[in-house]
């Protein structure tokens, strides 16, 4: 008897342990244990896509332009001196001017019909696009001395890629984007398009794809970088559009398409590569340039001789300069110190030296026939992505 009561005491002291374990998730005041939660999954923290391989970082990921602030030069080309060199087109020559004197101090011999002239990924050297030379004569800007022409094939405009990888080729007339080696020009892949007349670009945030306008049949082409390949295209919805200069915004988040027949602006959504809206300029919209402190874009209108001024945060035209007695302002860049804008004169054989401040204009000096595609150099940054000067 006493072991059968020793054994129901026992088995009742098991049962309450269950039933009291049953209670955990309850009131703890009850004195039963409490259960532990299982913690909550951790969310994994949202991926970035990595930059293009090679491409040194952005010194800031919400402004693209970080690098060049005023009179931030690279050890590189600290030590340059600071000239505007001026392809003139019809005269086959580049003229080269002291922007302190706004005289030129030099005519140089170069190629048949000079486009543009533009410093290489290394800022080492200036490459003269002469096109229908087929060459691209290299300049010292350490000396102003031209060096012996490389033969490469109808090179209306060049650009390299953010890694330094490439040098690309904008084949106009032969509808082809020719990636070469940066250095030797050598051809590494060519790139055949179905759109006429490739001529300007601009790489995105981090590098992975570029947008191309195609000037003749009003196209926008969106390329892979790294594959080298053509992954978008779209024709602008409108009839006879001609595309010019292309320029990212400096969040990155939107590119900015010259149309010279629209008379205004593409905006458009890279990522998404969806149909761009038009914003109004000016008659003859041509090239962009951004201000030194990322805040303006200058917009040349070469067809009624002003310049509109667009605010990024804003997001609107604030302010659009005339030139006494007009012009035809085409291709340019801002100084170092970003208080001067200058640009071609392609109809007046001409260059502008604009204050961006006031929208004055400095000086206007007779250059060569045809003056296209001018680089301001040196200029701040640690990278040239090509054109008259792209700098990150």
């Amino acid at each position: 008897m006493a072991n059968l009561k020793k054994r129901s005491r026992t088995l009742l002291a098991a049962a309450l342990l269950v039933a009291l374990a049953g209670c955990g998730t309850g009131n703890h005041s009850e004195g039963a244990a409490p259960v532990k939660k299982a913690a909550p999954a951790v969310p994994e923290k949202a991926t970035v896509p990595a930059g293009l391989p090679g491409m040194p970082p952005l010194l800031d990921p919400h402004d693209v332009y970080a690098a060049d602030r005023p009179n931030r030069l690279s050890p590189v080309v600290k030590d340059f001196p600071s000239r505007v060199y001026v392809p003139n087109t019809n005269s086959n020559t580049v003229s080269v001017i002291d922007p302190t004197t706004y005289q030129v101090v030099e005519t140089i011999p170069v190629g048949l019909q000079p486009q543009h002239v533009v410093p290489s990924w290394d800022m080492k050297t200036l490459w003269v696009n002469n096109d229908r030379g087929h060459t691209l004569t290299p300049i010292d800007p350490a000396t102003g001395v031209a060096g012996k022409p490389v033969e490469v094939h109808d090179p209306y405009n060049l650009y390299f890629t953010p890694n330094g990888k490439y040098a690309v080729v904008m084949a106009s007339l032969d509808r082809e984007l020719v990636f070469r080696d940066p250095h030797t020009m050598e051809r590494k892949k060519s790139v055949p398009v179905t759109c006429y007349g490739v001529n300007h670009a601009d790489f995105s945030a981090d590098g992975r794809y570029f947008i191309v306008s195609c000037e003749f049949s009003g196209e926008l082409l969106k390329v892979d970088t790294e594959k080298m390949e053509v992954v978008g295209q779209q024709k602008l919805p409108l009839q006879g559009a001609m595309p010019q200069d292309v320029k990212i915004s400096p969040d990155g988040k939107t590119f900015y398409v010259a149309d010279m027949m629209a008379h205004g602006m593409w905006v458009l959504d890279g990522e998404k590569f969806t149909t761009p809206t038009l914003l109004p300029t000016g008659k003859g919209c041509h090239g962009l340039y951004i201000s030194r402190d990322s805040r303006e874009m200058y917009v040349s209108n070469r067809g009624e001789g002003t310049v509109s001024v667009f605010d990024f945060r804003q997001d609107k035209l604030t302010k659009k300069w005339k030139l006494p007695n007009g012009g035809s302002p085409d291709m340019g860049g801002v100084s170092a110190d970003g208080k001067v804008l200058w640009l071609s004169g392609r109809y007046d054989s001409e260059v502008y030296a604009i204050d961006t401040t006031t929208g004055e204009q400095l000086a206007r000096i007779p250059v060569g026939s045809g003056p296209h595609g001018l680089a301001v150099y040196p200029q701040p940054g640690r990278y040239s992505l090509g054109h008259t000067g792209i700098f990150r």
